[in-house]
Order: C-alpha cells, then structure tokens, then sequence
C-alpha cells in the first residue's frame, strides 16, 4: 500500500510541471506575440538507496522551447504596429543588456525618443536602441526599415531613413525561453545573437499578431490534468482506508 501511495504521490508532483507550463500558457492568452512552449519532457532518473543499481524512475521536465506557430494576424493601421512574418524574430535589448528577441510588435516611442515595444524593451537596429527624432511621423516597410518624415511640413515632405529593425530569421534554430520572458538560442547562453541565414526576415506592417495560444484547447487540458489529480487523491484516500481496516483486524478481540 506504501508503494501505491508514493506513486500517486509522485504523479501528483510530476504533473505540477506541466501544470506550471500550462497555466502560463492560458494567462498570456491575449499577450500580444506571445509564443506557447512545449510541453515537458520525461527523462528517467536513477533511483538512489537500497536495491537494484537499475532503478530508474521517469522525471518530468520543462523544457520551455518556444512553438513559434503563427497566431493570429490583426490589422491595427497602426503605423508603427508590425507583425512579425513567418518564423522571424525582433531583436531587442534586455532589461541586463542583452541581445534578445520577441513577436512582440506593438512599437512606441517612449519619452527618451528610443524605440520600445509594449513591453518597455528597446529595440535594437543595425548601430543599438533606435531613436526617433522628436515630432517625427514613423513608417516601417515590410523589409524593417524605419523612414520618418514631419507632419508639420507643407507639401509633398521627404521621409528621412532613421534605421533598420534588426530581424532575424528563427526557422533553423530552437529557441528557449528567458527569465524575464523574451526568447534565448536554445542551449546558448543568453545574449547569443542569431546568425544571418539564406532566408530575409520579414514582417507586416500595420497589423500585430496575436498569441498562438489556443484558450479551449488549454482549458480542456487544465480540466483533463484536474481529474487525474482527483483520481491520485481518491487512491491516497482509499489506500488510508485500507490500511486503517487491516490495522483494526489485527486488534486483539
């Protein structure tokens, strides 16, 4: 009965992993750019103490590899809202300074007149953070650049080059997911930039993209993973039972 016990019990903690990443998932459901990962994966861990060397016992692991399945595209006629288009990232900045990327391409420019997205990280362009001349009306062209021109000027007004967003193309590397929640190479260590490949990034102006995460799908499984939690905790119950009944027949009479 022991035995039993300590494996609903491990079941229980093993699917707490999956739960963490699936919980996730669900509250950045309407996160713009938000990318789901994938779910955990068994390793098996060998078992330490007395008996067999070949105890090895199955280990859930998150592995926090980022899907980078399309969401939804939404049509803004924001200027300065961009999509990013097939599996490309935006390169931007850390909160620490490093190299980084998102989907997230809801651009603004924040008080300092540096290019950030909605979530305060600064974008990066081919020289660091961009920055947009004050009362400059920003466009961006499907390739990343970014032209600027003066709405206060008569007539036909020239747009001015500012930069370049600094794209990559993500669709022959794995990317993992960071503390702070931007997107990592998967197996570098943080700040690795991506390297330039045969395919040009590219990306859709006027539009952002929505998070790939589907809401009834994740509800479904929330639900699924609360049931057999429910069952692990029925089977604890019921073998407490039955150790209390054998308990009670070995009283002396």
């Amino acid at each position: 009965m022991d035995r039993l016990v300590f494996t609903s019990n491990a079941t229980i903690k093993e699917q707490a992993t999956a739960r963490q990443v699936l919980v996730n998932d669900l509250a950045n459901v309407s996160t713009v750019g938000f990318k789901s990962s994938y779910d955990v994966a068994l390793q098996s861990v060998k078992v330490e103490g007395p008996g067999f060397d070949s105890r090895y016992q199955a280990q859930a692991v998150a592995r926090d590899q980022i899907r980078l399945t399309p969401g939804p595209v939404m049509a803004t006629g924001r200027p300065m809202d961009i999509a990013l288009a097939e599996k490309s990232v935006l390169t931007v900045q850390a909160p620490n300074g490093d190299v980084a990327f998102t989907r997230r391409g809801d651009l603004r420019v924040n008080p300092q007149g540096q290019l950030e997205n909605g979530s305060g990280h600064l974008v990066l362009g081919n020289g660091g953070p961009i920055a947009v001349p004050p009362g400059m009306q920003v466009s961006i062209n499907p390739d990343g650049t970014i032209f600027a021109r003066d709405p206060a000027q008569t007539g036909a007004a020239a747009s001015v080059f500012i930069d370049q967003l600094r794209l990559r193309d993500a669709s022959s590397v794995n990317l993992g997911r960071r503390q702070d929640g931007l997107f990592k190479v998967d197996g570098q260590t943080d700040g690795t930039d991506i390297a330039l490949g045969g395919t040009v990034p590219k990306l859709i102006p006027q539009a952002l993209e929505g998070s790939n995460v589907s809401a009834i799908e994740a509800m479904t499984r929330l639900i699924d993973q609360s049931r057999s939690f429910e069952t692990q905790i029925r089977i604890i119950k019921e073998m407490k039972t039955l150790d209390e009944s054998g308990a009670s027949m070995m009283k002396p009479a």
